[in-house]
């Protein structure tokens, strides 16, 4: 069945379903989305890169604090059984990955295989493993790029992990027969994203706008990407889910819209009331792709997904999010006042 409007509630309702990495941005809207459809929810997160806010307060979720490197944690995470799992925990992303390569190896090559190798012992009937329309396409100019595309031509350890973990759900999917579908996600953005070193674009020009500070942009301006609201991700990944006869495909979720970089800060500056512009900075060296856009013919074609949210709404979506949580996140010492130097290592360049 393919999930759309009121036929969302009968495949959800007391399904029991693990979200790993769910205190995470995309992860927490996720969980609210499966919690109003009825489900039971598991999250499996260690929190090294959210925040526990982030979480609803609700008597079917299960929050289990772990690593997905744990055993211990999986065991306790699927106990019982779940029937779904998102496997959504990585370490995010490009940057990170840049500086700590073994922990990136670690968490998304072997911490992936060992979820995967989980939910085939437990006889999960869906896996959907979130991946990344940068990992899999490289460098490659081609625009909108397509789920057949492919390349090795990559400059991070995350798009090369990324790539890993499509490449071991396809292997076990031959070995096991495991039921995954894979989502190639593009610059989810929306509310419950906060700002940090290794976050998005989006929140960090919101905080830096929010605090009277220039926005740093890393190139010309002229750079752009596919930014997708995290509402359309989340349905995008429900379809995943719940898609009769898609299982060993993979699928771009993605708003299929070119934004450059440029016109992005400045309608975050004109939501914020910030009149203190931009900064160019240098490109980083990794950061080879200076136009980036999805195709979803397939998605829509075989899912039914069909994003709904333009940019401008989206991002006033999340300029009303910050305002609610200000006080929050200006308490959290992870988070504080941005610097008002700007420099390449704490700029909010675009991660895909």
């Amino acid at each position: 069945m393919i999930l759309s409007g009121s036929d969302t509630r009968p495949p959800w309702a007391e399904q029991r379903v693990l979200v790993t990495g769910g205190a995470g941005a995309i992860g927490s809207n996720l969980c609210r989305r499966l919690l109003g459809l009825g489900a039971r929810v598991i999250v499996l997160d260690d929190l090294s890169a959210s925040v526990p806010w982030n979480l609803p307060s609700h008597p079917r979720l299960a929050f289990v604090r772990g690593d997905i490197l744990h055993r211990d944690a999986l065991e306790e995470a699927f106990a019982p059984d779940p029937t779904v799992v998102f496997h959504l925990a990585a370490l995010f992303a490009n940057q990170n990955s840049v500086e700590h390569p073994e922990e990136d190896l670690q968490v998304n090559g072997l911490g992936t295989l060992r979820v995967f190798r989980r939910c085939a012992a437990a006889g999960v009937r869906r896996v959907v493993f979130a991946s990344s329309g940068c990992s899999i396409y490289g460098d490659r100019p081609e625009r909108p790029l397509t789920e057949d595309l492919v390349s090795l031509q990559l400059s991070t350890p995350y798009q090369v992990t990324k790539m890993l973990g499509e490449l071991y759900a396809q292997q076990l999917r031959h070995q096991v027969g495991l039921p995954v579908v894979v989502a190639r996600l593009f610059n989810s953005f929306g509310p419950w994203d906060p700002p940090g070193r290794y976050r998005n674009v989006i929140p960090n020009f919101f905080w830096r706008a929010l605090h009277g500070l220039p926005l740093p942009i890393t190139g010309t301006g002229d750079e752009t990407r596919d930014f997708t609201y995290v509402d359309d991700v989340v349905d995008g990944l429900l379809r995943c889910a719940s898609t009769p006869g898609v299982e060993g495909e993979a699928f771009n979720l993605a708003s299929g819209q070119e934004t450059r970089i440029g016109d992005l800060a400045l309608r975050i500056n004109a939501l914020c009331g910030n009149d203190a512009g931009l900064v160019q900075l240098p490109r980083r060296d990794w950061d080879t792709k200076t136009t980036l856009l999805a195709s979803i013919d397939k998605a829509r074609d075989r899912l039914g997904y069909a994003p709904t949210w333009a940019l401008q709404p989206g991002l006033e979506q999340c300029r009303a999010w910050f305002g609610e949580h200000w006080d929050r996140l200006a308490r959290d010492p992870r988070f504080g006042a941005p610097s008002t130097a700007v420099h390449a290592g704490t700029s909010a360049a675009p991660t895909a």
